[in-house]
């Protein structure tokens, strides 16, 4: 049985994987993940449902910014609709993987800077809630 040290998405796992060798098949064996020092999580996660990274600016709203680059394939909201937080306001497509955009506040839309199909790279502003 060897261990590894393994990190998806920010989270540390300590896991065992058995070495099966010929065509036996071994039982399986049950390890309870220890729990490992937490590991600096990553800049931008790769995640069906991202969530945008979120600015305050001076006065002007809520920005919400692009968690990563891709092409904007869809956007659900314009200037002037109330939105509640956690709705899908835009969907983002990165590595062949569609990413909801969603409000992470309650408010209204003041600006949408992104149509469909504009390419957008990480912190790119998406839109301003108010």
């Amino acid at each position: 049985m060897r261990r590894f040290h393994i990190s998806v998405n920010g989270t540390a796992y300590d896991v065992a994987v058995e070495e099966v060798s010929g065509g036996e098949a071994a039982a399986p064996v049950a390890v309870p993940a220890a729990p490992a020092a937490p590991a600096a999580p990553a800049a931008a996660p790769a995640a069906p449902a991202a969530k945008p990274a979120v600015s305050a600016g001076t006065g002007a709203g809520t920005k919400v910014v692009s968690p990563m680059p891709g092409t904007i394939v869809n956007v659900n909201v314009a200037v002037g609709d109330t939105v509640k937080e956690g709705q899908v306001m835009m969907i983002l497509e990165a590595m062949k993987m569609e990413n909801d955009i969603v409000a992470v506040c309650d408010g209204t839309v003041t600006s949408v800077k992104v149509k469909k199909g504009d390419a957008v790279e990480s912190n790119d502003v998406l839109l301003t809630i108010q």
